[in-house]
């Protein structure tokens, strides 16, 4: 599935739940949708190491960058900032009698993951984020 990276034209995104599950994939859906989770270390993108930039799989808005990504062993790729100020969105989350801070995409609402405190420096987060949620679009070596 190509994803529109061009995150100007609000009016492409679907208006309705039945529009979402004709634009993803189920598994998809589930992730972004319905707020589930993958399976740890099952990921496509855990183990990424590549240039690039990750953006989301619902709507094509930027989300992070690989400069922020790092292994922090929880089985979910992980970086320590949003790719910008904007691009996120927290919530509270007491499902499953715990207290967390779920991050959704703040252009689309989509569900991707949370956020912890115990991440690295310079922020000291740990963005946790299902690869089924993003979208990775390699750079080339000659484009910082």
């Amino acid at each position: 599935m190509a994803i529109n990276t061009n995150t100007n034209n609000k009016d492409s995104l679907p208006q309705s739940e039945q529009e979402w599950q004709q634009r993803l994939s189920p598994e998809r859906y589930y992730i972004l949708r319905q707020k589930g989770t993958e399976r740890a270390f099952s990921g496509a993108l855990y183990h990424n190491k590549q240039a690039g930039e990750y953006y989301c799989a619902g709507c094509g808005a930027l989300l992070f960058r690989s400069e922020a990504k790092y292994d922090s062993g929880s089985g979910w790729p992980s970086f320590f900032e949003p790719a910008s100020a904007d691009a996120i969105k927290e919530h509270l989350d007491t499902s499953y009698g715990m207290i967390r801070t779920e991050i959704t995409c703040a252009r689309c609402g989509g569900h991707l993951g949370h956020v912890f405190n115990d991440g690295p420096r310079p922020t000291g987060l740990r963005y946790c984020v299902n690869s089924l949620s993003l979208e990775f679009k390699h750079r080339a070596a000659n484009n910082p």
